[in-house]
């Protein structure tokens, strides 16, 4: 059976920007919905599965009887799609890693909390949110390790979700700028371009492509040196990007002039 991947990532949903938050959430609904059913942009790409590639949510924890409010056209869309029996990927970014069965159970997502490896008619690619990678920012990987430690999701837990919840929010809307820097001129000063630079030269295996979100930048270069690319899928803040794999083919498409 051929395979038709749709990879999207960064709707930062709750935070507002150019667009507000809702209108950004009918929007991608809308490009899942055409992604599953083979319309619109999707015309002769009906998806086999679909990939959250990370910040879905700009904040997002479980708290035992309440998640954050909101959200509720796409986690209803997500519902319908993986009750139709299309597999929904959901992979954790820096902004909505704390998630801890609700959307499994709920929505019947497969949540990845590391980059995964999978082969789509003869192309090998890595995906995952990309945050953490590289050889940058140690600071945010400190603080990644901290936010992954239980001993830390128990102390926000015992925080009224009003007040645990507004915190974050506010602790987000300060760090959504790690991803936006400028594309850099020399490729290396990339992190997930020196990952990528990186992983190939360490690993016997072979990567075609290395497909990130978290740098909110459409990107799609060929790694010097090596028969691979990396692409970034963007985002939907302000460019309204995702990737199709197809026919062993990746591709970067744009949907800011979609209706």
């Amino acid at each position: 059976m051929s395979h038709c991947v749709h990879l999207a990532s960064d709707l930062h949903l709750g935070a507002e920007a150019a667009m507000t938050s809702v209108d950004r959430e009918r929007r991608f609904v809308r490009w899942m919905r055409n992604a599953a059913r083979g319309e619109g942009f999707a015309k002769g790409r009906q998806a086999t599965e679909i990939h959250l590639v990370g910040d879905i949510f700009d904040f997002w924890f479980e708290y035992k009887r309440a998640v954050p409010k909101g959200g509720v056209r796409l986690m209803g869309a997500i519902a319908e799609l993986s009750d139709s029996g299309l597999p929904i990927h959901f992979h954790t970014g820096n902004h909505d890693l704390w998630t801890f069965g609700y959307l499994t159970q709920e929505l019947g997502v497969r949540v990845h909390r590391t980059p995964i490896v999978e082969t789509w008619d003869g192309l090998t690619c890595m995906v995952g949110h990309g945050d953490g990678l590289g050889p940058k920012d140690q600071r945010y990987k400190r603080l990644k390790r901290m936010f992954a430690s239980k001993t830390c999701q128990s102390a926000f837990r015992l925080i009224h979700p009003d007040l645990g919840i507004a915190l974050a929010q506010s602790w987000s809307n300060r760090s959504r700028n790690t991803g936006e820097n400028p594309l850099s001129s020399d490729m290396n000063e990339e992190h997930l371009y020196a990952y990528a630079m990186e992983w190939l030269e360490t690993h016997d295996d072979n990567i075609d492509a290395f497909i990130f979100g978290h740098r909110h930048l459409p990107i799609d270069v060929s790694l010097v040196g090596h028969n691979a690319r990396y692409i970034n899928t963007g985002d939907w803040l302000t460019h309204l990007s995702s990737v199709v794999i197809q026919h062993g083919r990746a591709e970067l498409l744009n949907h800011a002039a979609s209706s």
